[in-house]
């Protein structure tokens, strides 16, 4: 087996080059009999999509978006569940240079408008049961196509009627690694969410995490439950299984259910289970023993540091250990103990670490004043160290030409995450705390100041401050305090109204659990909120 060193380079070679084509690593290369992708339904019920028919599929409907006027560039958005049509639609859009934009189906319809505003998509994909999101008082700049039979309104079209078009097949060139795969958007403590480029190159770092973070292996049945709408769910749910050949599942429930999540690992055999901290909980919450038809052999945790109780749990009742993984939307997952074989025996992790830096990167721990190195065992500013991490690609934010997360230095630039840790000598990582006082509940990541402004725009709202409560099982909820309006009187009734006010306008899984009212919120002598005082 090739050193990781090596397979590295390979990979970059591969899809950092100018004659890189997407549908062609992803699809196209792969045996057409082999499975892609096995849909599941709520009654577990499958729809299996091979490689050969994701071809065929994605080069009609690609054929079908050029001629109904998608151009390389074009930014198309999704608004639709994982599963078959995911894929063909992602590819089709690949097929024709186009850029993905995935969007949580949890969000209102402004927190959707706004980033298809921001990412100037030129259409949006969107299922049934979305599609009011969209419906807005204006022509919006985009047009709309569903993945259903009909058009549910006058001027949308749909996947089918795209695809059946008699059209010829459209131009396919090479994207190269330079090539703008897909944007997708991050919340941060201030200002508006904001969207991260992902180039064609970052294909690399994905592969990489494939075989050496969750050790897929061609023999695997392997489940990752992220919303098609985050980045992992993106990069490790739908691209690279892909990339690698792979089978994956894809679960169409949609809402989260312990016992179904069983069945689905017994039933289909999974053997490598990729999931958030929450379903980690919640199934030690609901589960006493495993059904003896789960084989589980690899486990991972994304999203947030796992507990070492709940870590506990899962490797006495799975019998395997769980690899808890760290990475943002901006890197991709690069440090954690390997789930793939790396060549050399990581061994247990130590007590509270998450492990070493995955091949192909290179993480540091630097002063929390200074962009110098922290002394080892010392609490500083997680960062990667760029010149010795060839899989990093991350260059700015959409619009933004500086990345304002690299630091340079007379030797050296660094990637800041964010983040606080701790390197100890075998330069295994100790995550300690957001820097940014971004909440992550449930597995979504939600920047404080977003819940705020939607809160600050009820009539009703003074003034508020967001945060976070710790919980057993949604890892951290939202609480909300609220100074009323003058003449408001705060009531129970006028906190609901306050949780529905934020789902309805932003998203479900933004709205505070805990709405409580006081005279005014804590702040500093200069006026400044204390957010760490509103707890």
């Amino acid at each position: 087996m090739p050193e990781p060193a090596h397979r590295v380079r390979e990979w970059l070679t591969a899809y950092d080059s100018p004659t890189t084509s997407v549908p062609h690593v992803l699809c196209d290369r792969h045996h057409p009999d082999r499975t892609a992708i096995t849909q599941i339904g709520p009654d577990l019920a499958p729809t299996t999509l091979t490689y050969g028919e994701l071809r065929e599929r994605s080069t009609a409907l690609a054929a079908g978006l050029a001629a109904h006027g998608i151009r390389p560039g074009d930014r198309i958005a999704t608004l639709i569940p994982k599963g078959t049509d995911l894929a063909v639609t992602a590819l089709a859009a690949w097929r024709l240079g186009a850029v993905l934009v995935p969007l949580f189906s949890s969000y209102a319809p402004s927190a959707i408008r706004e980033r298809l505003t921001s990412s100037h998509a030129r259409l949006v994909v969107v299922d049934d049961h979305n599609r009011t999101k969209l419906d807005t008082d204006d022509t919006p700049p985009w047009t709309v196509a569903t993945t259903g039979t009909h058009p549910l309104r006058e001027n949308d079209t749909t996947l089918t009627a795209l695809a059946a078009a008699d059209t010829p097949p459209a131009p396919q060139t090479p994207a190269g690694g330079d090539g703008l795969l897909a944007i997708v958007y991050v919340s941060g403590l201030v200002g508006p969410p904001r969207g991260v480029p992902v180039p064609v190159r970052a294909l690399a770092a994905m592969h990489a995490y494939h075989h050496y973070g969750l050790g897929v292996e061609d023999d695997d049945t392997y489940w990752n439950t992220a919303d098609p709408g985050s980045a992992f769910g993106l990069y490790h749910g739908l691209i690279s299984p892909l990339l690698a050949g792979h089978t994956s599942l894809a679960l169409r429930a949609g809402f989260f259910d312990p016992e179904l999540t069983l069945d689905v690992l017994g039933m289909y055999e999974v053997t490598n289970l990729a999931a958030d901290p929450t379903t980690y909980r919640t199934l030690r919450a609901a589960t006493k023993t495993l059904p003896p038809e789960v084989v589980v052999q690899r486990l991972t945790s994304f999203g947030e540091p796992l507990a070492p109780d709940v870590i506990d749990w899962v490797t006495d009742v799975f019998g395997v250990p769980v690899r808890d993984h760290f990475g943002q939307t901006e890197l991709g997952w690069c440090v954690g103990v390997p789930n793939g074989d790396t060549g050399t025996d990581p061994g247990d992790p130590a007590p509270g670490s998450i492990g070493p830096a995955l091949p192909g990167w290179k993480v540091a721990v630097l002063e929390a004043v200074s962009d110098e190195p922290a002394p080892l065992g010392a609490y500083g500013r997680i960062a990667v160290d760029l010149a010795h991490s060839p899989l990093a690609w991350f260059t700015g934010y959409l619009d933004d030409d500086s990345a304002s997360q690299v630091r340079f230095t007379p030797d050296k630039a660094f990637y800041l995450t964010g983040d606080t840790g701790i390197l100890d000598r075998g330069e295994r990582l100790y995550f300690s705390t957001r820097d940014d006082a971004a909440i992550l509940s449930r597995g979504y990541r939600i920047g404080p100041t977003e819940v705020e402004a939607v809160l600050n725009e009820h009539p009703a709202v003074d003034e508020c401050g967001v945060y976070s409560i710790p919980d057993e099982l949604a890892g951290q909820l939202i609480g909300a305090r609220v100074v009323p309006a003058p003449g408001t009187e705060a009531s129970d009734a006028l906190a609901a109204e306050l949780k529905e006010w934020v789902a309805t306008r932003f998203a479900t899984h933004a709205s505070p659990d805990v709405v409580d009212f006081v005279a005014e919120l804590p702040r500093t002598a200069s006026g400044k909120m204390r957010r760490s005082r509103l707890r």
